[in-house]
C-alpha cells in the first residue's frame, strides 16, 4: 500500500531532523578535533592514544558522512514521489521498515535476498 501524504510528510520530518542532528554533532566535532590539535602530550602512550581517539572520530564522521548523503537521496525521493518503493522490484516498501530504516531503499524481501547472496559471495 502506497504511503499517505500524511506518512510522507512524518518521513520528510524526521529525516530533515536527522539530518541537522548529524551536521550539528559534525560541527561539534570538528571543533573538538582542533581543540585536541593545539594539546602537546609529552608521554607517547597519551599521544598514541590521542591518535587513536582521533582517527576513531575522523572514521565515525566518514560513516555520518554516507548516512548525510543517504538521506539527502530520500529526501530527493520523497520530493520525486518515489519514496517508499523498492528499487530493485518496484513494490511498496513497508511503513515498519522505513520506520526502522528510513533511508532503506529495498523492500524486505530483496534486502533479505541480497544479504543471502552475499553471504553466499563471501563463503
Amino acid at each position: 500500500m502506497p504511503l499517505t501524504k500524511e506518512q510522507l510528510a512524518e518521513f520528510e520530518e524526521l529525516l530533515r531532523n536527522w539530518r541537522k542532528e548529524l551536521i550539528e554533532g559534525q560541527k561539534k566535532s570538528i571543533h573538538a578535533l582542533h581543540e585536541q590539535e593545539s594539546v602537546v602530550h609529552p608521554d607517547l602512550a597519551d599521544q598514541a592514544a590521542a591518535e587513536m581517539d582521533v582517527n576513531f572520530d575522523l572514521r565515525l564522521r566518514d560513516r555520518e558522512r554516507k548516512l548525510l548523503r543517504k538521506i539527502d537521496e530520500a529526501l530527493e525521493r520523497i520530493k520525486t514521489g518515489e519514496y517508499g518503493i523498492c528499487e530493485n522490484c518496484g513494490a511498496d516498501i513497508g511503513v515498519r521498515r522505513l520506520r526502522a530504516r528510513p533511508v532503506t531503499t529495498l523492500c524486505i524481501d530483496c534486502k533479505t535476498a541480497q544479504e543471502q547472496e552475499e553471504r553466499t559471495r563471501s563463503e
